[in-house]
């Protein structure tokens, strides 16, 4: 097989350049009229010109991995193209020709060839499960039932939406904290390994007259100097191995307790997952989604495995014939009251109104819980940082004044 460059007028009217593999110019013509191109130029890629194909390969890897921001952007287009009543393929293809990121365009044009092989789209994008979870797949396959496509797109499309301001929300309420905790530790280190030891000349022969803190701070830059390669290894290893365990189940049961249990961001955990669960709960129940799989699927994208654990309590009561009250009222995970409007919109035949309602509400919550936790963080960590630093200073200052007194 040969690299052939190319360069095409797209059905859009749009002139493209680039490179294709073929068996012979003829078979690399073929397949860009397939596409529905105008072949202007075919030829064979010379020699030299080799590293434009290694550059494609290095910029396709920076690309990074297709996210979510690349999902709600396809899922709109596609729900806008479905209503002005372009066909499913003829949409695929027009929104794989305008997508830039490579490997999402050969998602799409993957999806697209399933579709002109007969299969249904629910099926096409069940087989891209990291990009298209059980929520997407279920609510596409529903829609394909009633026939309401683009309005189920839609719902799709403001889901999506609302779950990446909400994970927007809380990454930033961590950035700040994150940052003034990692200026405190670099800020430490400094003091105790590049500036204390100037002092060590100094307070040579004088223990004596000494504060503790000075004698402790001293004992511990020398310790760090000695031994600094010892304890980037210690840090190194140890980090290494919190942070495999956390991808255990065990270690991840503890993470996600220990979310709902600091005091401080417990509440801002909590008012997430309930929002998360019963935003997609509500979202599943209203496209027509069976309530058994609704369970299942909640459970798997509430996010926490505490919450996990709830859902799949329901899903097996609510299998045996029971309601999905009976499985909440002995669970303290959700508050009483939840529970309560639950069961009010359960009896009135009204779950799924009721669901979005409660997260509507829950989403409002959190964000006041996400200002709450960064007010309440923010000086925090500056008193830390500021007591870590001053006591290194008065340490230091300290001996030097009594020894300034001791000389007077």
């Amino acid at each position: 097989m040969a690299n052939y460059k190319y360069q095409i007028r797209t059905a859009g009217g749009q002139v493209q350049a680039g490179v294709i593999g073929a068996d012979s110019v003829a078979a690399a013509s073929a397949m860009l009229r397939q596409q529905g191109a105008h072949v202007l130029s075919l030829s064979a890629l010379a020699a030299g010109e080799g590293q434009g194909g290694l550059a494609a390969k290095l910029r396709e890897l920076n690309a990074g991995k297709p996210t979510q921001k690349h999902v709600l952007d396809f899922t709109t287009q596609l729900a806008v193209m479905i209503r002005a009543g372009i066909n499913l393929r003829a949409a695929l293809d027009g929104i794989a020709e305008q997508t830039t990121h490579p490997g999402f365009r050969e998602v799409i044009m993957q999806l697209k060839h399933d579709v002109e092989g007969g299969k249904q789209f629910s099926d096409s994008i069940a087989k891209h499960p990291k990009l298209f979870n059980p929520l997407y797949v279920n609510m596409v396959k529903a829609s394909e039932m009633s026939g309401s496509f683009s309005k189920m797109l839609d719902r799709i499309a403001a889901y999506i939406t609302q779950q990446i301001e909400t994970r927007k929300m809380v990454v930033g309420a961590s950035i700040y904290p994150a940052i003034i905790g990692g200026l405190a530790v670099c800020v430490t280190v400094f003091l105790l390994t590049f500036v204390l030891p100037k002092f060590a000349g100094v307070f040579q022969g004088k223990e004596a007259v000494l504060p503790w803190a000075t004698k402790f701070l001293m004992g511990l830059s020398a310790f760090m100097v000695k031994n600094w390669l010892l304890l980037v290894g210690t840090a190194v290893v140890g980090g290494g191995s919190i942070f495999a365990f956390t991808k255990t189940e065990l270690g991840s049961f503890w993470v996600d307790k220990l979310k709902l249990s600091i005091p401080v961001v417990r509440t801002m955990f909590r008012s997430l997952y309930i929002s998360r669960s019963l935003q997609t709960m509500g979202q599943l129940i209203n496209a027509g989604v069976p309530m058994l799989d609704t369970l299942a699927i909640t459970g798997d994208i509430s996010g926490n495995v505490i919450f996990q654990g709830l859902w799949r309590k329901v899903h097996a009561s609510v299998k045996q014939g029971k309601k999905i009250t009976h499985a909440l009222q002995k669970n303290p995970t959700l508050p009483v009251a939840v529970s309560q409007m639950i069961a009010a919109g359960e009896e009135s035949g009204k779950l799924g109104e009721v669901l979005d309602e409660i997260s509507v509400y829950y989403s409002k919550q959190l964000k006041d819980n996400i200002k709450a936790v960064t007010s309440m963080i923010e000086p925090v960590m500056i008193l830390l940082m500021g007591t870590v630093v001053g006591f290194i200073a008065m340490a230091i200052i300290l001996p030097i004044f009594k020894m300034s007194q001791i000389v007077k």
